[in-house]
C-alpha cells in the first residue's frame, strides 16, 4: 500500500483505470506538513500490482507516500513487533519446521538461544576449484576435503572424490547439523559466492537455507556491484561487517589481524602469495595440514564473535530496532521502523524523501587549544550529548511542524512543539533500557542501545532520510556549540583554565591546584550539572537531560602545536593515567601511534619517548639509539608504509601520491611474473618501503632504503612534537650526541 493526497484520487481514480485491482480507504491521516492535506491510503493485492500502479502514477505531479516501505516491515512495525514475536493459530509440525495457516502475531519479549556455526573454505586460486570446506562450532569440528585417492581416516575428516560429490554431502550434512546463524569472514562475499559459483558449473542447485531451499542473491552497486545472500531460515553473519556495526576500529579487519588483536593469536603468513602457494603445496603434500588450517580459520571466527559478544549484539540490535539480524547499517531504515508506526497514530504519514544532498549544516565544535605539556589535566564529558539535546530541547520532526503557541527555539528558525514530539520519547525509552542493561550487566544490550540513541543524529542529518531537514540537525548541533562554549566560559569563570575542547568533552587544567584532584572534579561535575539544569528551568521552563560526568584524571598531558606553527592543534593529544597500583596507561589521540599510515618504526618510538617523558626519565639516549639502529638496518622490518587506495589506480592523475606508486610498480612487477594484479579497484591498501629509488612495494623491493627518509620524516615529526616543549629537538639532540666522537 501507500498514501495519497484526498485531493488527487480522482486524477488517481483515472490513470489506474477499472483493470488494476485495487482500493482506497480515507483514513483521519494528513501528509507530513503544516497544511494538514487529508491522506488516503491505496491498497493493492501483491507488491507488483503496486509497481505497476506506482509506474503509471509516476509521470504525473501526484506525490505518493511510503511507497518504499516493504510490507513485511510495516506489518511488523505497525504491531510494533520487534525481534521476538509471539504466534497464535493453527499449526502443522514439519520435519524440519512447524508451519502456521491463520497465524496472529503480536509483540513479546523473547531471547532466542540460537545454534551457531563457523564456516570457511579453502581454494586453489591458480585453478579456481573448491579443496575444502570446514565448519567449526563448540561441540563441532569438520572437513570436507576434494582426495581422489585414499588418505589415512582423521577423526574430524571426510573426503570425496570430487568437488560435485563434496559440496553434494556438504550440503546432505549441514541440513542435519540444521543451524541457526552462519558466521564466517567474507563469508558472502567469497566462501557463499565461491560455492554459489561453483554449483552453477556443477549444475547443482545451492540448498543451504531450511527446508532445502536455495540461496537467494541480490546485487546492489554503489560505484562497484556487491552481493547480499538470503538464506532461508537461516542468518549469516559476516564477522567483519557485524564489528563495524558495534563500532569497533581496526587499522585492518583481515582475518589475522583482527584475531591477534582481539585473541592475541593469528595466522603469521601475511604475504597473499606466499599464503596462497602454501595452501596449494599443503593440499597436494599435507592435506590434513590443510584441513587444520582451513578449521583454524573457522575457529578464530568463532573465538571473535565469543571473546566479543557479536551474536547477543546482533540478536539485541534486532530486539531494539526490527530490523534483520543480518543487516549491515541500516540506520534510516531503523529510524524508520521506530519513528513512523509512532506518527501514524500523531495523525500524520511520512514525507516523501527529497534531495537535498546540497544542504548541510555545522558538525561538531571543537574549542581552539592551548598547546603544553601539562600535569594534572582532568576531562569533563557530557553523557550521549547529541541524544540528551534531542530530549531536552524537543528536537523532533513532528514537534518543527506542529510547534503549537509556545514552542522551544531550535536554530534557522526552527520551532519545536513543547507538548507534541515523538523522537524524545524513544530516546527516553532507550536510555531507561540502557541504565538497566548496564545494571544487570548486559554489554551487548547497552552497546546496541548506545550505538541507536547516537545514530539518530545522523539519520536526521543524511539527504536519504525522509525527515531530512536543515533545521533538525543544525538544532542539536547548534545547541551543542553553545553548551560547550557556554560550559568553558562556566568552567574558566570558577578560576580553571580549559585547554582544550571537542563536540561533548572539556579538558580543565588543575596544575597549580593543591586540593585532591579527583575532588576538584566532582565539584565541577556537580556544579555544572546543577547550573544547566536551572539554567534551563528558568530560561526555557524545560527540565535537563543534560548530564556532566567526571571519568578522565591525565597525570600527563601533551596538547601539541600544528606543525610548522606554535598553534594548537586539534582532535591530537596524548596523556599519561595512573590507575590503581599505579600502573601508567597511556592515551594518544589522532597521533601517530594510532594513524595506519605512520610505520611500525615511528608508532613504537612515540610510545616509548612520551613514556620516558611523561614518567620525568632520561630519554636523550633512547633518542640517539633509536636513530642509530635506523642507520645501521636493525630497524628495517618495522619501516613499511601502509595507505589505502581511495580509486582506481588509472585514476591518479596529477599528483601522483607514493603509494599510488608503489603500488603501480607492484602490479608491473607481477605482470612481469605472470601473476595477476592486486591492487585493480579503490579501498585496497598498499604497503610500501621509501627506497634511494623512491616508493617501491614491501614484498617487491629493489632499492636500498633511504634510511635518512625515516629518520626525517618518521622520527623528527614524532619526537619534536613533545621536545618543542622541552626546549630541545631530535635534531639537537643527534648533533650533540655525535659531537662527543
Amino acid at each position: 500500500m501507500f498514501f495519497i493526497r484526498r485531493t488527487d484520487l480522482e486524477r488517481v481514480r483515472g490513470l489506474l483505470g477499472n483493470h488494476l485491482s485495487w482500493r482506497c480507504v480515507e483514513l483521519e491521516l494528513n501528509t507530513f506538513s503544516g497544511e494538514n492535506e487529508p491522506a488516503v491510503a491505496c491498497y493493492f493485492p501483491s507488491q507488483k500490482l503496486l509497481n505497476v500502479a506506482r509506474s503509471r502514477i509516476e509521470p504525473t505531479n501526484i506525490s505518493f507516500y511510503e511507497s518504499d516501505v516493504r510490507p513485511t516491515d510495516r506489518f511488523l512495525m505497525e504491531r510494533f513487533i520487534k525481534g521476538s514475536v509471539a504466534v497464535t493459530g493453527n499449526f502443522d509440525h514439519r520435519e524440519k519446521f512447524v508451519e502456521c495457516t491463520n497465524p496472529r502475531l503480536v509483540a513479546a519479549e523473547y531471547m532466542p538461544k540460537l545454534k551457531v556455526v563457523s564456516i570457511d573454505i579453502e581454494t586453489s586460486y591458480t585453478e579456481n576449484i573448491l579443496y575444502s570446506i570446514a565448519i567449526y562450532a563448540d561441540d563441532l569440528k569438520k572437513v570436507f576435503m576434494v582426495s581422489a585417492d585414499d588418505q589415512a581416516p582423521v577423526e574430524f575428516m571426510e573426503y570425496c572424490p570430487d568437488e560435485l560429490s563434496l559440496i553434494k554431502r556438504f550440503l546432505q550434512w549441514f541440513a542435519r547439523v540444521d543451524p541457526d546463524v552462519v558466521i564466517g569472514w567474507s563469508v558472502v562475499a567469497f566462501d557463499l559466492w565461491f560455492l554459489q559459483k561453483r554449483c552453477e558449473t556443477l549444475n547443482l542447485n545451492f540448498t543451504l537455507g531450511r527446508n532445502n531451499e536455495i540461496v537467494r542473491w541480490r546485487t546492489v552497486s554503489h560505484g562497484r556491484d556487491r552481493n547480499y545472500a538470503l538464506v532461508p531460515g537461516r542468518v549469516v553473519l559476516d564477522g567483519i561487517e557485524l564489528l563495524r556495526t558495534a563500532t569497533y576500529h581496526f587499522e585492518s579487519f583481515a582475518l589475522d589481524y583482527v584475531a591477534r588483536e582481539i585473541l592475541g593469536r593469528g595466522k603469521l603468513v601475511d604475504d597473499v602469495d606466499a599464503r596462497a602457494s602454501e595452501i596449494q603445496d599443503m593440499y597436494a603434500n599435507d592435506k590434513k595440514a590443510l584441513a587444520e588450517y582451513n578449521l583454524e580459520d573457522c575457529a578464530l571466527v568463532w573465538e571473535i564473535f565469543e571473546r566479543t559478544g557479536l551474536i547477543d549484539f546482533a540478536v539485541q540490535r534486532s530486539r531494539l530496532t526490527g530490523l534483520d539480524m543480518d543487516r549491515a547499517g541500516g540506520s534510516v531504515a531503523a529510524f524508520d521502523f521506530l519513528y513512523l508506526p509512532r506518527l501514524h497514530r500523531q495523525g500524520y504519514i511520512a514525507p516523501v524523501v527529497e534531495d537535498e544532498s546540497g544542504a548541510g549544516s555545522p558538525g561538531g565544535f571543537v574549542l581552539d587549544s592551548k598547546p603544553g605539556l601539562y600535569r594534572d589535566v582532568i576531562v569533563l564529558d557530557f553523557k550521549s550529548l547529541y541524544p540528551s539535546i534531542i530530549r531536552t530541547f524537543h528536537v523532533d520532526p513532528l514537534a518543527l511542524i506542529c510547534p503549537g503557541d509556545d514552542p522551544v527555539p531550535g536554530f534557522m528558525g526552527a520551532e519545536f512543539s513543547r507538548d507534541r514530539f515523538i523522537l524524545p520519547i524513544i530516546i527516553e525509552e532507550l536510555w531507561r533500557a540502557r541504565d538497566k542493561a548496564k545494571q544487570a550487566g548486559e554489554d551487548a544490550n547497552s552497546q546496541a542501545i548506545k550505538i541507536i540513541m547516537n545514530s539518530f543524529y545522523g539519520v536526521l542529518g543524511t539527504p536519504g532520510c525522509r525527515f531530512f531537514d536543515p533545521r533538525l540537525v543544525s538544532s542539536i548541533t547548534m545547541r551543542g556549540h553553545e553548551i560547550l562554549k557556554k560550559t568553558r566560559d562556566l568552567i574558566e569563570d570558577q578560576g580553571y583554565p580549559v585547554i582544550y575542547g571537542d563536540t561533548d568533552s572539556v579538558f580543565v587544567l588543575l596544575e597549580q591546584e593543591k586540593e585532591s584532584v579527583d575532588v576538584l572534579g566532582q565539584r565541577l561535575t556537580d556544579f555544572l550539572n546543577g547550573w544547566w539544569h536551572d539554567h534551563l528551568k528558568n530560561e526555557f521552563r524545560l527540565t535537563s537531560f543534560l548530564e556532566v560526568e567526571y571519568e578522565t584524571h591525565f597525570d600527563r598531558f601533551l596538547m601539541p602545536t600544528i606543525r610548522g606553527s606554535e598553534k594548537g592543534s586539534k582532535k591530537r593529544y596524548a596523556g599519561m593515567i595512573v590507575g590503581e597500583g599505579d600502573c601508567p596507561r597511556f592515551v594518544f589521540k589522532g597521533l601517530e601511534t594510532v594513524r595506519s599510515d605512520w610505520s611500525q618504526l615511528a608508532r613504537e618510538f612515540q610510545q616509548e619517548l612520551y613514556r620516558l617523558i611523561f614518567l620525568d626519565r632520561p630519554y636523550e639516549d633512547y633518542i640517539h639509539g633509536v636513530v642509530e639502529s635506523v642507520y645501521s638496518g636493525a630497524c628495517d622490518d618495522k619501516l613499511t608504509l601502509r595507505r589505502r587506495l581511495r580509486r582506481k589506480l588509472d585514476e591518479y592523475k596529477k599528483n601522483v601520491p607514493p603509494h599510488v606508486r608503489a603500488a603501480r610498480k607492484r602490479d608491473e612487477i607481477r605482470r612481469a611474473r605472470g601473476l595477476h594484479d592486486v591492487h585493480d579497484f579503490g579501498g585496497g591498501w598498499v604497503e610500501y618501503v621509501m627506497t634511494l629509488g623512491g616508493p617501491e612495494p614491501r614484498l617487491y623491493r629493489e632499492s636500498p632504503i633511504d634510511y635518512q627518509f625515516y629518520v626525517d620524516k618518521q622520527l623528527s615529526p614524532v619526537a619534536n612534537a613533545i621536545l618543542f616543549f622541552k626546549s630541545s629537538s631530535l635534531e639537537e639532540i643527534t648533533d650533540k650526541q655525535l659531537g662527543l666522537f
